[in-house]
């Protein structure tokens, strides 16, 4: 391998190489409950709302799009808990908001995936099935609930192999990744519940 080839991969994926490396560091920081997350996030959120739309998943475009206005009020509501209690504390999701939000997630996949389908998107229903379970998942961890941890493991799963078919390795690997991030979130919030 010579330095060509090394630029020239860099060139073709090194926004995504940024975006694996923002988006790691985002979750694991989410993982510790330190409000830096949410701006870290956001930057890997910029990032991958490029990569993805090149990709032409129009959805998980879209998707990052919303991840801006829920990451920064995540930020906001993590800072406030923090300042009127001292830390982030975690909470659980009550059984009927659980149940609520998995079944506004099927509608929101139809919607979705019409509107992608006619903007021509890659996979326009399981991007839209993904985007709306990951919306989901969003709110609840800026809500600071657990359960979001159980959906981002499913959704990732999904992802993984639906960007190994769109040939966005990388991605594929990160996702790989997020899921055994998500597993220690899952783990740590546990510890720190509070009922």
């Amino acid at each position: 391998m010579t330095w060509t080839h090394v630029f020239s991969w860099l060139a073709a994926h090194g926004l995504e190489l940024a975006g694996v490396i923002a988006t790691v560091l985002g979750i694991w920081l989410t993982t510790r409950r330190m409000l830096i997350c949410w701006p870290v996030t956001l930057v890997a959120t910029f990032i991958y709302m490029v990569v993805f739309y090149r990709a032409g998943l129009l959805s998980d475009a879209l998707l990052q799009v919303s991840f801006v206005a829920f990451t920064i009020y995540g930020w906001w509501h993590w800072w406030r808990g923090k300042v009127e209690e001292g830390a982030v504390r975690v909470v659980s999701l009550p059984r009927s908001s659980l149940v609520t939000a998995l079944l506004l997630g099927i509608p929101g996949s139809l919607v979705l995936g019409t509107l992608a389908k006619h903007l021509h998107a890659a996979l326009p229903y399981l991007d839209a099935v993904l985007m709306s379970y990951s919306l989901v998942a969003t709110w609840w961890g800026a809500r600071k609930h657990i359960a979001n941890w159980w959906l981002w493991i499913a959704v990732d799963l999904v992802y993984i192999g639906e960007y190994i078919y769109k040939n966005l390795w990388l991605t594929a690997l990160l996702y790989a990744g997020l899921v055994g991030l998500a597993i220690l979130g899952l783990r740590d919030w546990r510890r720190d519940a509070v009922a």
